[in-house]
């Protein structure tokens, strides 16, 4: 599994044109999304797999200190919406969901917090987005 994704990072690597290179292009499907819940001691490493992927991550808690009308501000400014289904309020995941139907964004619902779930989520949408 872990050749997979050093394999996908060098993918994502190629195609943004550089090594690391945190920047995106305009091909990119994705470039900042919402990530609301999971778990605090594991946004650093999330913000490290969105930047391999070309994306910056926006984090709300889904409401344990972040207000959760603070959710109703970002999302006009983000592609896409991510909720760890396993790691969210039900207040938080209906006002992401309504707020993402309002605004016309793409809500994903992650099967559970991990990393690699993520990880698994932005592999897949950038899939889609060079396939046509």
């Amino acid at each position: 599994m872990a050749k997979k994704g050093k394999k996908a990072q060098k993918q994502v690597q190629e195609k943004s044109g550089g090594k690391g290179s945190a920047t995106t292009s305009k091909r990119d499907p994705i470039q900042s999304f919402l990530y609301v819940g999971g778990r605090d001691c594991q946004v650093a490493h999330l913000r490290q797999i969105a930047t391999n992927f070309g994306a910056e991550l926006i984090h709300h808690d889904g409401g344990l200190r972040e207000a959760v009308s603070r959710i109703d501000t970002v999302l006009p400014s983000v592609d896409c919406v991510f909720c760890p289904i396993d790691c969210i309020s039900h207040d938080a995941c209906l006002r992401v969901k309504s707020g993402c139907k309002k605004f016309g964004k793409t809500f994903i619902p992650l099967r559970n917090g991990s990393k690699s779930s993520l990880e698994r989520a932005l592999q897949s949408l950038n899939d889609r987005g060079t396939e046509g």
